[in-house]
C-alpha cells in the first residue's frame, strides 16, 4: 500500500483536537482507532506512534515535517544514464535480425563487446530500464495512453484548474503578458471563478483559489498539474485546512485536464478575439468577469445540454459554502515558526510583537496574509490563541510603573 498523502496525514493531525481524552497521548490513541478514507477511497488506520511521530515533525517543521520525502535519484541509474543504455542498445541492435534477439542476448552482446559493463549496470536492472523507458519499443514516441471520457455526478465533487497565457496589458509604461487561472467544476462545466494576473505566482493563486471558494464553495477534489504554484506547501496547507484533497496529473499529460483545456480554447475563439479593452489588469478582468458570467455561464453547453450555472444549482443543497469572514480569512493565510522569548516577544519580519497569554519559551505557529502582514494570527499547538499586537514598550513601562 502507497505512503499516506501530506493532506491525509494533516486530516489525522487535524481529528486529535476533537477527540475524546484529557491527555495528547490519549486523544492521539483513540485517533488510531478511527479510519479515514484516503484519495483512492479506501479505510486507511495508523498506529498510534505513527501518528506522534507525524504530530511531533508537524509541531517542529510545520507541513514540511511531514511530507513524504524520497531519494531524489530513486528509480534511476547511479552509474549510467539512460541516454548511455540507449546508445549500447542502438549499437547492438544492428548485430542481430528483426525480432531474433531476447534481453539477455543484447545484455551479453554489450558486456562482450564492452558497450556496458557488469559494474555499471546488472541484467535485472538492465530489463527494468528497457521496461520504464521503451528502449526496444519502436513506437516509444508515440502517445498510446488508454482515455476514458468521464464526468463526476454532482457539482463541486471536483475541480479542474490551470493557467492559461493571456493577452499583453498595459502596466505603468509598458506591456507585459498576462496569466489567467481558472478554476471549471467537473459536473457542471460552470467556471467557478477566473482572474488575469501579471505574474503566475503563489500569491497569485491562493487569490484566485480564494475568491473561487467564497463564490462556488468547497470543492472535495482539486485536480491540477505538476507546475510549481500547484504543488507549493501553501495549497498544501489550505487544502489540508479546508478539508480538499488535492491532485496531481501525471508528469507531462495535460490532456488528463481536458475540461479546463477546452474551456481556455473557448476564451481563445470567443473572449480574447474580441476588440478589448487592455489598457489595465483591471479593465481586462472586468470585462471578462462580465462576459463569463453573463455568456460562458448562463449559455447552453452542448456537453450538459442546458446552461452550466442551471446544471451547478441542481445540486446546491449538496454544495457547501465558505462564508467570508475573517476566520475563514486565516485558512487562506500563510504559516510560519517562532520561538517566543522570556520577555514574551518573537519577531517577525523586522517587527517585535508580543504574545496576549503567557508563552514564554514556547514554539509557536503565526498565521499571516503573505500580501498585507497587517494581522499576525498566533497558534499553539494547532490551536487557535489571539492576535498578535506590535511591541509597545513605552505602554508597558507605564503599566509597570502603575503596578509598582
Amino acid at each position: 500500500m502507497k505512503l499516506p498523502s501530506p493532506y491525509l496525514k494533516m486530516r489525522v493531525l487535524g481529528a486529535i483536537d476533537i477527540a475524546e481524552g484529557k491527555t495528547s497521548i490519549q486523544r492521539v490513541k483513540n485517533v488510531a482507532n478511527l479510519p479515514f478514507i484516503d484519495e483512492d477511497g479506501n479505510p486507511r488506520k495508523f498506529t498510534w506512534r505513527t501518528i506522534q511521530t507525524w504530530l511531533y515533525r508537524y509541531k517542529n517543521h510545520g507541513v514540511t515535517g511531514i511530507t513524504n520525502q524520497s531519494r531524489r535519484d530513486k528509480g534511476k541509474p547511479r552509474k549510467i544514464s539512460p541516454e548511455e543504455l540507449m546508445e549500447a542498445i542502438n549499437s547492438a541492435l544492428p548485430h542481430f535480425r528483426d525480432n531474433c534477439f531476447n534481453k539477455m542476448d543484447i545484455y551479453r552482446f554489450c558486456i562482450q563487446k564492452s558497450l556496458l559493463r557488469r559494474q555499471q549496470i546488472a541484467y535485472n536492472t538492465f530489463c527494468r530500464f528497457i521496461k520504464e523507458y521503451d528502449l526496444l519499443d519502436k513506437n516509444a514516441g508515440q502517445n498510446n495512453k488508454k482515455r476514458l471520457a468521464f464526468a463526476m455526478q454532482y457539482a463541486n465533487q471536483l475541480w479542474q484548474a490551470d493557467t492559461m497565457f493571456g493577452p499583453y496589458v498595459k502596466d505603468n509604461t509598458s506591456h507585459r503578458q498576462s496569466k489567467l487561472i481558472a478554476f471549471i467544476d467537473d459536473a457542471s462545466r460552470v467556471v467557478c471563478h477566473g482572474e488575469f494576473f501579471f505574474e503566475e505566482n503563489t500569491d497569485s493563486l491562493i487569490k484566485a483559489l480564494k475568491a473561487a471558494f467564497y463564490k462556488r464553495g468547497i470543492p472535495e477534489q482539486l485536480y491540477v498539474d505538476n507546475g510549481s504554484i500547484y504543488s507549493c506547501a501553501e495549497i498544501t496547507l489550505i487544502c489540508a485546512r479546508i478539508g480538499c484533497i488535492l491532485r496531481h496529473t501525471p508528469v507531462r499529460d495535460g490532456a488528463a485536464k481536458g475540461k479546463i483545456e477546452r474551456f481556455f480554447r473557448r476564451v481563445r475563439q470567443q473572449f480574447l478575439s474580441r476588440n478589448l479593452d487592455l489598457s489595465s489588469l483591471q479593465n481586462l478582468n472586468r470585462q471578462f468577469i462580465s462576459w463569463l458570467e453573463d455568456e460562458y455561464n448562463s449559455s447552453s453547453h452542448s456537453a450538459i445540454a442546458m446552461k452550466p450555472i442551471d446544471r451547478f444549482g441542481l445540486d446546491l443543497n449538496r454544495v457547501k459554502f465558505l462564508p467570508p469572514s475573517e476566520a475563514n480569512d486565516e485558512l487562506f493565510f500563510a504559516e510560519t515558526t517562532r520561538k517566543v522569548k522570556k520577555d514574551n516577544t518573537f519577531s517577525f519580519k523586522n517587527i517585535r510583537y508580543e504574545t496576549p497569554v503567557d508563552l514564554r519559551d514556547k514554539q509557536i505557529q503565526i498565521r499571516f496574509d503573505r500580501s498585507k502582514y497587517d494581522r499576525i494570527v498566533i497558534y499553539y499547538k494547532n490551536q487557535r490563541v489571539a492576535i498578535a499586537k506590535p511591541l509597545d514598550l513605552i505602554a508597558n513601562g507605564l503599566l509597570r510603573r502603575k503596578e509598582i
